[in-house]
């Protein structure tokens, strides 16, 4: 797909929604409480604000000319009381507001993760995962502004207008309509440039996403990276993907930014035609009190319709992230619990596969009506050549694909009738990428059985040969081991996988390629510990090395998606089928070499 590149961007499979705000609406509902109290404060901070020029009024137009030196006493402690409170009310604002938008945040980034966690293989297949990383991360902090601030500051602004507007009413009516004549022209101005705006952030946070990715990729293969010294010439490829992003940046910045003269313009002229109109008496007769209050209000009018102006901005440019946000979260997983699905009972282990038939694409087979009967704790090693079926049947055991037609039953339970959670719990899975998460060899060995005591995991690495290497390590069961155990040997995070495995205790164990990164020594003293890890379970196990599965119970050679042959490895040498002729040819070429 066009999209798994770094330098190519993503196109939105659905456009701009007006439904996206009401999603984003329905994150803050939950904290509505706090928000009617946050804008309770702000309501008492605009009258208290809108106090200081009628003071200013009344001083000019009546204290001092009657010199009421009392009532000049009066007026100036009110005005100092109006000043505590509002910086009380503000203070209150910064901190309520950073709090609920902190929670929105966090309550959306828990959402599109554990949406993440359920997504197919193919969604992560398909785009680089620093494309997906962006939109856990940089996009939902994106709306941290519009969300800490924005929303709440939006309701503020409205309300300080309104308040604005009803004292500057109550004090001169004509006056107020020629503090208002300019306003359409401000509206003419947003709904030219909004689209071009939204489109520049469209086009930035592809630009943004497309460098994420190739810095992801760049970090993941810095081994590959350095062996080839490719340092420059990756060098110039960054060069380009930040070029691409500095200019689509300058150009979003660009267009955002003409809202903010354009809105200032607009209240500079309103504020010299007011003074025009105020001292040439046109229209109008005011006195200079009057006129010196109206132009403070005209400023605390028009600088919450730059504020406003400011949060269209930002929601304008919160468009272009909340698309790529939603979209994420609304992709479909495509192996879902049936509505009546229920939790599968522990199980013996006892798996049949009746007339199975499955294609990743349609009308391209991968498995042809396949049949086998497993019996519980049955060792099954499947063979064949690359690309014959085999990982596809322990994929479709686990369910993470679903088949075309046929029946998967375990315990003569259809596995589609089942829960996901209930169905993957009591199968163990070990591929040849042994993943290793970041901490302890303990949390590692620990990570399928949260509960598992110390002496339990040191039992579980004895049994697979594990223990030996771990007490040898500086601080043993707790060394800290680095993302991917980068500083464990290929063998070592194998045997860590075994005894998490192992420890996990299965009813169904998956190896897949499991010992392909074992060295032949490592191997011999592993043996001992994988047929105890077999003994009592059903169990699949893929294997290039034909050595390793010499001691199945039995071998399926599958072949263009069909089961050719099925025996012990004593009758399929004994049959000289495909069997026979690929292990003689792996066995020769271990001669030769």
């Amino acid at each position: 797909m066009a999209r798994n590149k770094f330098d190519v961007d993503e196109e939105l499979e659905e456009g701009f929604n007006a439904a996206h705000f009401k999603r984003l609406f329905r994150y803050v509902t939950p904290y509505k409480k706090s928000i009617f109290r946050t804008l309770g404060v702000i309501f008492i901070a605009n009258i208290a604000s809108m106090l200081g020029p009628f003071f200013t009024k009344l001083v000019i137009d009546d204290v001092i000319p009657k010199k009421n030196l009392g009532m000049l006493w009066l007026i100036t402690a009110a005005f100092i009381v109006s000043i505590i409170v509002m910086g009380w009310c503000m203070r209150y604002r910064i901190k309520s507001i950073t709090i609920i938008g902190q929670d929105v945040l966090k309550d959306m980034r828990f959402d599109i993760f554990q949406h993440l966690q359920k997504l197919p293989f193919s969604y992560f297949d398909s785009r680089p995962h620093g494309k997906i990383l962006i939109r856990v991360v940089n996009y939902i902090n994106s709306l941290s502004d519009l969300l800490s601030n924005g929303l709440i500051n939006l309701i503020s602004d409205m309300l300080s207008v309104i308040v604005t507007l009803i004292f500057m009413f109550a004090i001169d009516f004509k006056l107020t309509l020629y503090s208002l004549i300019l306003l359409p022209i401000l509206f003419v101005f947003v709904m030219v440039i909004k689209n071009a705006q939204r489109k520049a952030y469209q086009r930035l946070s592809n630009k943004q996403s497309n460098m994420n990715a190739y810095i992801h990729e760049s970090i993941s293969g810095i081994k590959v990276t350095q062996s080839f010294s490719r340092e420059d010439e990756n060098f110039k490829i960054f060069s380009k993907v930040s070029r691409a992003y500095q200019t689509s940046w300058m150009k979003a910045i660009y267009i955002q930014f003409l809202m903010w003269p354009g809105v200032q313009n607009i209240s500079v002229m309103t504020t010299c035609l007011i003074y025009f109109m105020g001292i040439k008496g046109i229209g109008v007769d005011v006195s200079t009190g009057t006129l010196i209050a109206f132009i403070g209000y005209i400023n605390n009018f028009w600088n919450p319709v730059i504020n406003v102006g400011n949060f269209y901005n930002s929601l304008i440019t919160a468009t272009a992230y909340l698309e790529r946000i939603f979209e994420t979260l609304d992709v479909e997983p495509d192996i879902q619990d049936a509505p009546d699905a229920f939790e599968l009972p522990t199980i013996k282990g006892d798996v049949v596969f009746d007339q199975v038939t499955f294609g990743y694409e349609t009308g391209k087979e991968i498995l042809k009506a396949i049949s086998f009967h497993v019996q519980p704790g049955e060792s099954i090693a499947l063979v064949g050549p690359t690309g014959a079926g085999k990982t596809t049947v322990i994929n479709l055991l686990s369910r993470f694909y679903d088949i075309n037609s046929g029946e998967i039953l375990i315990d003569d339970i259809d596995i589609r009738r089942v829960t996901l959670q209930s169905l993957r719990k009591q199968m163990g899975v070990m591929l040849q990428d042994t993943f290793i998460f970041s901490g302890t060899i303990l949390e590692n060995i620990r990570y399928g059985k949260l509960d598992a005591t110390e002496e339990e995991i040191i039992s579980a690495s004895k049994i697979v040969r594990a223990h030996d290497f771990i007490v040898d390590l500086k601080d043993g069961y707790n060394t800290e081991v680095k993302e991917r155990g980068s500083t464990l040997s290929a063998g070592q995070r194998q045997l860590i996988s075994f005894a998490r495995a192992l420890l996990a205790d299965p009813k169904i164990l998956i190896l897949d390629e499991a010992t392909s990164s074992i060295d032949t020594k490592t191997e011999t003293l592993l043996q001992d510990g994988l047929d105890k890890l077999l003994v009592g379970r059903t169990s699949f196990i893929i294997a290039h090395r034909l050595s390793t599965i010499k001691n199945s119970d039995r071998i399926f050679y599958i072949d263009q998606g069909s089961l050719l042959e099925s025996g012990s490895h004593d009758d399929l040498m004994a049959a000289k089928g495909a069997y026979y002729h690929l292990y003689q040819s792996q066995f020769d070429l271990l001669q030769r070499g």
